[in-house]
Formats: structure tokens, C-alpha cells, sequence
């Protein structure tokens, strides 16, 4: 299923997440499984989180970038709209292209 994420694009050119495990260098066209990385000060979330739509109005988009992505053995969970909504909690993504 075709999902949404914001990722974290470095000086580099790379990308990364936003929050959990950020240091890891993701490429695109590569399918990603979860990984447990449990981070001082953040909830213990040990899903890739994604978005039906390129925005979530609660995170700011200074130096980082929407990408379309491929999802696959997920669930669906509701947040408040402050926080984006419906999210994707998915076992394995694959990052696809930037959201032009």
C-alpha cells in the first residue's frame, strides 16, 4: 500500500528519520523491517510510522522531506487531527520518490 513520511534530509543529501534511531542512513528503493529502538523522552514505538497524505500539521518541515513509500504488514491507528490523524504502524517500507 502507498503510504506518506516525512524524513530527515541532511547536508549530505541522505536521509533519516525524525526522532528514533535518526543516525541511520535510509536510500530509497530498499525495503526497510522494523527495528526496536527504545530512546530516552519518546514513547516506545517500534513501528515505522506513516500518513494517507503528505501532512501532519504537528511537525515542521525545516530541513526535512515527504516521500512517497511502499507499506507492508501494518495496522491503522487514530490520532488526533493535531497530530496528523490516521497514522500507518507498518512492519517493513520501502522509501519510493520526494512528494513533489
Amino acid at each position: 500500500m502507498r503510504a506518506f513520511k516525512l524524513f530527515r534530509r541532511r547536508q549530505d543529501g541522505t536521509l533519516g528519520s525524525l526522532f528514533i534511531h535518526k543516525k541511520k542512513k535510509l536510500k530509497t528503493g530498499v525495503w526497510y523491517q522494523v527495528e526496536e529502538h527504545q530512546t530516552k523522552g519518546y514513547k516506545f514505538r517500534p513501528y515505522w510510522h506513516s500518513l494517507p497524505q503528505p501532512c501532519a500539521n504537528h511537525l515542521s518541515d525545516k530541513g526535512r522531506i515527504w516521500y512517497e513509500i511502499d507499506i507492508e504488514q501494518f495496522k491503522t491507528i487514530e490520532r488526533p487531527s493535531s497530530q496528523g490523524g490516521t497514522w500507518y504502524l507498518s512492519e517493513r517500507v520501502r522509501i519510493l520518490h520526494p512528494v513533489q
